[in-house]
């Protein structure tokens, strides 16, 4: 399965970025074999307006079914849940540790936003 994960860096033992949209990456990482992109997200981090679609598009361009977060906001909720894409918020540590996380089962699931649009 792959998952993206916001993040800071361009590598697995990098933070955790906890803003969706404006995320400095994207990781598509393949639950299985570790094996991921690095998605630029520097078109989105100045956006006026929009990141959160934009970025919600990006990662379910890349195939990912499920988002590794720490915020995400009412529009870009709604474009990833439009798109079958499972959010998990509150997300925080490395994107490895969140990878880990996920496989282990100790994410929750969002229902909802957890931040106000423009974060």
């Amino acid at each position: 399965m792959k998952v993206a994960v916001t993040s800071s860096g361009k590598n697995l033992d990098s933070a955790v970025d906890p803003r969706f949209g404006r995320a400095a990456y994207f990781l598509i990482v393949d639950t299985d074999s570790l094996e991921f992109e690095v998605v630029d997200n520097s078109d989105n981090i100045n956006a006026f307006r929009g990141a959160g679609i934009q970025a919600a598009a990006t990662i379910g361009n890349k195939g990912a079914e499920v988002l590794l977060t720490g915020f995400c906001g009412p529009n870009a909720f709604k474009t990833l849940a439009a798109a079958n894409i499972k959010v998990a918020n509150e997300i925080s540590g490395t994107v490895r540790e969140a990878v880990a996380a996920f496989k282990e089962g100790k994410v929750s699931f969002s229902n909802s936003p957890n931040v106000d649009g423009h974060w």
